[in-house]
């Protein structure tokens, strides 16, 4: 008995052991969130990931290793052990051309920047929230280091909250006797000044068009909120005042509107900008005044797209749910009618006539504009407390934002002719 209790082991260890971790990412999921900084730290190791475009959710599989497993039991991530024949199985029904889903070879992790100020703000920022839980390094850097020419160091660069049209972001209707707003306007003169600029609105298009240039590049952009379309506008108005006095201390173009141009920016057109100080808007983008619909009515939809053709909008949209719940921002998302013919929509609400989650291509690099502030604070406000992410591990939101972290890892697939 005992000799054949020994031989049925030795069979198992030798035969029966798994080939690879399967990470679902459908419901089965007990942290999404932090399944993207497995994904992240496995390709750190110098380990391939291959992510399973629309297969239980976008899941993720790697080879077996013991270390690779322990890693996923430390941050309570779901994973399943596959063994070889039953891998080969799901990758030939997966190649099926018949079925909507392809397998992309994730081979080295992006180096990550943030643009953000390195002073505490009185706001979060969904970006920083999401990369800290899921473990997924990052280097915050700043206008100093964008006009210092560092850019290069980076593959991908998130746009924190941000005005980069030299308006404060429109809180001086609101806030202008606040502290943290009167210290922040200081803060922003002072460093325009030692940068050389005599107005933080030519100091910030300076860094928009740096920035331009590291798309154009071959860099990964990714903004949200009021860095979308505050981006966009100020390189729309290069060599064009379109700031009140109350922002730079003197008056604006009286033919301001007249002076935009289009051209210069990635997204948007045709728009009319606020010229009202006290008007906490930027232009007619963005849809966040009088929407008509309600907190429990509010959802996105994100489209569909060919797997084995459109793999980075295929990427981008992996989640395990299509129907995302909405969440408000300074920007909480952008009227299609303003929007360019060559942008892709990746989510939208319909029935409103607006797009949450667009996507473009600028020479040889990408960019994505996600509107609202926080996918799991409805309507966040100046001084909310900060969103808890240990509450929302399986946040179809903040699945997106993960989305493109790791697709600038993927392997870049030869052109189908």
């Amino acid at each position: 008995m005992n000799k054949l209790f020994f031989s049925i082991l030795l069979f198992l260890t030798l035969y029966g052991k798994a080939s690879f971790i399967l990470i679902p990412m459908d419901d089965a999921q007990t942290n999404h969130l932090k399944a993207y900084g497995i994904a992240y730290w496995i390709l750190a190791k110098n380990s391939p990931v291959d992510w399973l475009l629309n297969y239980r959710g976008g899941s993720f599989a790697f080879p077996y290793d013991a270390n690779f497993e322990k890693e996923c039991l430390i941050r309570n991530v779901k994973y399943e052990t596959v063994a070889d024949a039953a891998m080969s199985k799901i990758l030939a029904d997966i190649a099926n051309p018949e079925i909507n889903m392809d397998v992309v070879r994730l081979e080295k992790p992006p180096k990550v920047a943030v643009y953000s100020p390195k002073t505490n703000q009185p706001w979060d920022d969904a970006v920083t929230l999401v990369l800290t839980y899921a473990e997924i390094p990052y280097k915050v850097i700043y206008d100093e280091e964008i006009l210092g020419d560092e850019l290069h160091l980076y593959d991908w660069l998130h746009l924190h909250h941000e005005d980069f049209t030299g308006q404060y972001g429109k809180f001086w209707a609101m806030y202008q006797n606040a502290v943290w707003y009167q210290n922040q306007v200081a803060d922003y003169e002072k460093r325009a000044k030692l940068l050389g600029f005599t107005k933080v609105s030519q100091e910030k298009l300076a860094v928009a068009k740096k920035i331009k240039d590291f798309v154009l590049g071959g860099g990964f952009m990714f903004a949200m909120c009021s860095a979308t379309d505050s981006y966009d506008i100020a390189l729309a108005a290069e060599g064009n005042d379109i700031c009140a006095t109350q922002f730079d201390h003197d008056a604006m173009n009286p033919n301001a509107q007249a002076k935009l141009n289009f051209d210069n920016s990635f997204a948007f057109q045709n728009y009319q900008i606020s010229t009202n100080p006290y008007e906490y808007e930027f232009s007619t983008i963005d849809v966040s005044q009088m929407r008509p619909v309600k907190q429990e009515m509010d959802y996105f939809s994100l489209f569909d797209f060919s797997a084995k053709w459109d793999q980075i909008p295929s990427m981008l949209t992996q989640d395990h749910e299509k129907m995302i719940k909405g969440f408000m921002g300074q920007t909480t998302a952008f009227k299609k009618q303003y929007i360019k013919s060559d942008v892709l929509i990746l989510g939208e609400t319909k029935s409103l006539n607006e797009a949450k989650y667009i996507h473009g291509v600028l020479g040889k690099g990408t960019w994505t504009f996600f509107g609202g502030h926080d996918p799991e604070d409805y309507q966040h406000r100046v001084g909310d407390p900060v969103t808890d992410l240990n509450l929302h591990p399986n946040s179809a939101g903040y699945r997106l934002i993960l989305n493109n972290i790791l697709f600038p890892a993927a392997k870049k697939k030869p052109q189908k002719t």
